[in-house]
C-alpha cells in the first residue's frame, strides 16, 4: 500500500474549518455587527469573544440567522464560547452593542467559525487498507481536541493579562488624579490660611495719628 492512498483518504475525512479572528472596538452607545456565509445546512458555527478592555469589561451581544431570528443574545457578558448549528443556508449576522456606556468604549477579541462535518468517503480498497487507517484518524480527532483545548487556554490566559493590564492603567491614572486634587486642596488651604491670617491681623490692628 502506498502513503499516497492512506494521505488522500485522512484528507476527506478531515473536518473542513472557516475562521476569523478579529479584534475591535465599540464605541460608546454604538452597535457593530458581523457577517459569515453558511453554504449548507448542518454546518457548525463557533462563536467566541471576550471583552478586552473598557469598564466593566462587559458587552452585548446578539446573534441572528438569515431569516432575522434570533439565535443567540446575551446582556452584560464578559466573555462567551458557543458553538450551533446553522438550520439555514445564508449570512449570519453576529452583533455587539455598547449601549449601557456613555463614555467608555470597548476592546473587545472575537472568532467566528464555520465547521463543516466530516465527510468519510469509501475507500476503493476498503478491505485492505481500513485497519491501517483508523488509528491514524483516531490520533488526528485527538491532536485536533488537545490543539482547540490549548487555543481556549491561550485565549484565556492572554484575557487574564489583558484585563490585569487594564485594571493596573485605570488604577494608575485614578491614584495620579488623586494626588493632583490632594495637592491643589493642600495649596489652597494654605493660601487661604495666609489670606485669613492676615486679614485678622490688619483688621485689629490700631493706626495712631503723630
Amino acid at each position: 500500500m502506498r502513503p499516497v492512498t492512506v494521505l488522500g483518504l485522512l484528507a476527506g475525512a478531515v473536518v473542513s474549518v472557516s475562521a476569523s479572528a478579529l479584534t475591535t472596538t465599540v464605541p460608546p452607545s454604538q452597535r457593530l455587527c458581523f457577517y459569515t456565509d453558511v453554504d449548507k445546512t448542518g454546518e457548525k458555527i463557533g462563536f467566541y469573544f471576550a471583552v478586552q478592555s473598557g469598564g466593566d469589561f462587559d458587552i452585548d451581544y446578539e446573534v441572528k440567522d438569515p431569516a432575522g431570528e434570533q439565535v443567540l443574545d446575551g446582556q452584560r457578558e464578559r466573555q462567551g464560547d458557543f458553538v450551533f448549528t446553522a438550520n439555514k443556508i445564508g449570512e449570519y449576522s453576529f452583533c455587539f452593542e455598547n449601549d449601557m456606556s456613555s463614555f467608555t468604549e470597548k476592546l473587545v477579541d472575537f472568532d467566528i467559525m464555520v465547521e463543516s462535518e466530516p465527510r468519510r468517503e469509501p475507500p476503493a480498497r476498503a478491505g485492505q487498507i481500513s485497519d491501517h487507517t483508523s488509528p491514524l484518524e483516531e490520533s488526528i480527532y485527538k491532536l485536533k481536541s488537545m490543539l482547540a483545548t490549548v487555543e481556549r487556554t491561550q485565549k484565556f490566559f492572554h484575557t487574564r493579562e489583558n484585563r490585569g493590564f487594564s485594571l493596573v492603567k485605570s488604577t494608575q491614572n485614578k491614584l495620579f488624579w488623586y494626588a493632583v486634587l490632594e495637592s491643589l486642596a493642600i495649596v489652597s488651604m494654605a493660601v487661604l490660611q495666609v489670606y485669613i491670617l492676615q486679614n485678622f491681623f490688619i483688621g485689629t490692628g490700631r493706626k495712631y495719628r503723630v
